[in-house]
């Protein structure tokens, strides 16, 4: 009884101290103002408030709990909205809770309440702010959305997900995320990647308990995975202190993409301590994706901090987590001629926990040798006898510490090396260099006496002719710049089994599926049709640029054959087909998550080809039948870099028309020059297929639905995009981000469309996005 007197007791002070009106019960109409007083409504008691917070120069409306001097926001309304100004107003209508801003549409607040069903509201002691029907039900509540916060009595769902903050005062989407898995597993993941193993990097291990789970945090400050009937079935975490007074519990997932328990005790003046109960990490360089692309993250004072590899410099070192960017020039992908070479770059206790594309067994020489001659190889990982080389872009780096691990990076060897790691030049030491100029020079001196002593015999000369000819059609001339192996016509004639299974039919020619009969190793193989057959020189530049290219959402090209009419290209087998056998001809297509992972490497891989390569590539026929899938479903781009090996006439910048229908933009038959934005509206157009699982003209559908990107763009302007989802289920906010994104890549003007870099931006999160024009707009977000 004494027990309960104090706590009231404590209620009633801490409602003088913070000196604001409590509401129990909100009615129809009640609205609240965002000003440098912001009015707000409170629980019972006093701890938790809903209304407008600032936020910079604007106002987000949200959840907080009371912890004086500083408010702790729990939940944000319209995360990734901007803030708002000082004369807007929240408002509780018969058809729920609005934002209210000058000038623009009321914005709903709670998504998902049927129309015209509110009658009240309430913030309750827990800190979930419900609103009720004429019954006194509940129609919604804050609880069934968060956002980076679940509270006490709060439980965050099967196939739901906490995703973390930007920064401490900016409550938009960060870069992490916790997802509650369908299959019993609670995962941290950095926010932009697939639901991978390897992109995780905690986890509660409880996959495929038999039950659908959700993670529950009781009020006592005690984290269980529980199942349907409230059993708990996995421990997550408890409070370490005892609690013997009033706390309030909550779990985040924080800026830094660490899960956290806290706990918020309050003191009768109305002050509170902040402890931190639990942590899924004690170290940060743990988080995959702390430290951003080509970076890694080391501990100081215990403290981590993001530092870039040898070679790459901070993008913004004001925000060093974003990561770094090349400082060196590398090999031009077009068959230029760079003047710097490559180095190996060696870091003792340096680790990448990153997909591998190839491991072996070998020693630590072996494996940096290995790297510097494979030209798909940008790091390599040693420890314990195994080698793991890892392509484009390197990700998810740490120092690890006492770990027994040596990276070797490649780098030019201009590069200036900091002092903090050793580096070991890539070629032979100078012994073994003079050693080969001196066999070399041997070698040449003998070969030219030989030369000379038959010069006479014209059949011996023609026979020499012939086969220095030969010799440098197989080698292309490429030997230090490319590693491409060079095949026979019988050769491919018997991987194919005489070009017997097709795989697929394009504009450039028929590809195959065969077998190398020295390495059991499964090809596509594809025969070009409209080949330039005059001239070697040309076939062996454009050798050098597709080549010469290499990033993760590129297929590889592994060979050539040169011989006689033909020519055909080798590359790696995606044992997955196409795209556009997933989305259109699939039984089951890929959910929603993959979908965008999907989106994201294509656009990944365009932006290589426009702006990483020198001089840039256009592809010129982006469409869902040239992205190919490999083992993991890795999205990779085909028939890039082809452009040269066509008919003059289909090179043409003003005349020759290239690409496929449906997917050309308007330039093409404007006479107009292309440019790389005629790549972003082919990709825009598949976009907005990704989106809807449907292809760009379907005729079998009601008439203003045949055309899919008017279709989309109707459904846009009337706020219907569930419209194109079928059932699926989606946050709207994304999808109305992913949908902007396309229609902005289809827009008329190539001025108007954005660069793959803003696309990427955009589809991550990390720009906004103005309401797309019409096609007469003069709007740029390029």
């Amino acid at each position: 009884m004494a027990a309960i007197l104090l706590f009231l007791l404590f209620l009633s002070t801490f409602s003088t101290a913070t000196a604001q009106p409590k509401h129990t019960n909100i009615t129809l109409g009640s609205s609240l103002s965002a000003t440098n007083n912001s009015t707000s409504w409170f629980s019972p008691s006093g701890l938790f408030a809903f209304g407008f917070y600032q936020e910079g120069a604007g106002f987000r409306v949200g959840i907080w709990l009371e912890t004086n001097p500083n408010k702790t926001i729990v939940w944000t309304a319209n995360r990734d909205d901007l803030p708002v100004s000082s004369n807007s107003k929240v408002i509780l209508l018969n058809s729920g809770l609005f934002l209210r801003t000058a000038g623009a549409q009321d914005k709903i607040i709670s998504v998902g309440i049927s129309s015209t069903s509110c009658a009240s509201a309430s913030i309750l002691d827990s800190g979930n702010l419900v609103l009720y029907n004429s019954d006194y039900k509940s129609i919604w509540e804050s609880f069934g959305s968060p956002t980076d916060t679940i509270l006490g009595s709060q439980s965050l769902l099967s196939n739901n997900q906490l995703l973390s903050s930007v920064s401490e005062t900016d409550h938009s989407i960060g870069r992490f995320r916790l997802y509650m898995q369908s299959d019993s597993n609670l995962v941290l993941y950095p926010k932009d990647t697939g639901d991978n193993a390897a992109d995780s990097y905690w986890s509660t291990g409880t996959l495929n308990t038999g039950y659908i789970l959700r993670l529950h945090l009781y009020q006592d400050g005690i984290m269980y995975l529980v199942n349907g009937s409230d059993y708990n079935i996995s421990f997550v975490a408890r409070r370490t202190v005892a609690d013997n007074g009033i706390a309030i519990y909550r779990a985040t997932i924080d800026i830094d993409g660490i899960f956290r328990l806290y706990s918020h005790s309050f003191a009768m003046n109305g002050t509170s301590t902040m402890t931190t109960d639990w942590a899924a990490l004690s170290n940060k360089c743990l988080v995959k994706n702390f430290c951003g692309y080509y970076s890694y993250c080391t501990l100081v004072d215990n403290q981590p901090d993001c530092l870039c590899l040898p070679g790459y410099n901070f993008i913004d070192p004001d925000q060093r987590f974003k990561g770094c960017s090349r400082s060196f020039s590398g090999e031009g992908c077009m068959g230029k001629k760079e003047t710097s070479t490559y180095s190996i770059f060696t870091m003792e206790n340096m680790y990448f926990e990153d997909f591998f594309y190839a491991i072996s067994s070998m020693q630590k020489e072996d494996c940096r040798k290995a790297c510097f001659s494979d030209s798909s190889c940008e790091a390599a990982n040693f420890q314990n006898g195994k080698c793991k080389k890892l392509m484009l872009p390197l990700r998810y780096g740490r120092a690890s510490g006492s770990d027994s691990t040596t990276t070797f990076i490649k780098v030019g060897s201009s590069t200036n090396f900091s002092p903090n790691a050793t580096s070991t030049v890539d070629g032979e030491s100078k012994k073994e260099l003079r050693v080969k100029i001196l066999i070399g020079g041997i070698i040449l001196a003998t070969f030219s006496v030989a030369s000379f002593a038959f010069s006479g015999f014209l059949i011996y000369r023609n026979q020499a002719q012939s086969y220095r000819k030969m010799t440098e059609n197989n080698n292309l001339g490429l030997s230090e710049e490319i590693v491409l192996r060079s095949f026979s016509y019988n050769e491919l004639v018997r991987a194919t089994d005489n070009f017997k299974e097709e795989l697929g039919k394009g504009a450039f020619g028929t590809v195959y599926k065969g077998t190398l009969y020295n390495s059991n190793r499964m090809v596509a193989i594809k025969r070009l049709d409209k080949v330039v057959e005059e001239g070697e020189r040309e076939f062996r530049t454009e050798m050098r640029a597709i080549g010469r290219t290499h990033h993760r959402n590129l297929v590889r090209l592994l060979g050539f054959c040169d011989e006689g009419s033909a020519r055909l290209l080798v590359y790696d087998y995606m044992c997955n087909g196409s795209l556009a056998n997933l989305l259109f001809k699939a039984e089951s297509q890929p959910d929603w998550k993959e979908r965008m992972r999907i989106a994201l490497d294509v656009a990944r891989g365009i932006f290589y080809l426009h702006e990483e390569c020198e001089p840039h590539i256009i592809h010129c026929d982006i469409k869902p039948q040239n992205i190919l899938m490999d083992g993991f479903r890795t999205a990779k781009i085909s028939d890039f870099g082809l452009a040269k090996l066509l008919m003059p006439d289909q090179t043409r910048t003003f005349t020759g028309v290239r690409g496929t229908r449906g997917y050309l933009a308007p330039e093409w038959q404007k006479n107009t020059p292309i440019s790389v934005k005629t790549d972003v509206y082919s990709y825009g157009i598949m976009l907005l297929e990704i989106i809807c699982c449907r292809r760009n003209v379907e005729l079998e559908v009601a008439d203003n639905e045949i055309v899919l990107s008017e279709w989309v763009y109707s459904c846009f302007v009337a706020g219907e995009l569930h419209k194109l989802l079928d059932g699926e289920e989606v946050e709207g906010k994304i999808l109305d981000r992913v949908v902007k994104v396309g229609l902005w890549c289809i827009q008329d003007e190539p001025a108007l469309r954005p660069s793959m870099k803003n696309v990427i931006l955009m589809m991550e999160g990390n720009m906004d996005i103005p309401i797309p024009p019409s096609l007469t707009s003069s709007m740029n977000i390029s």
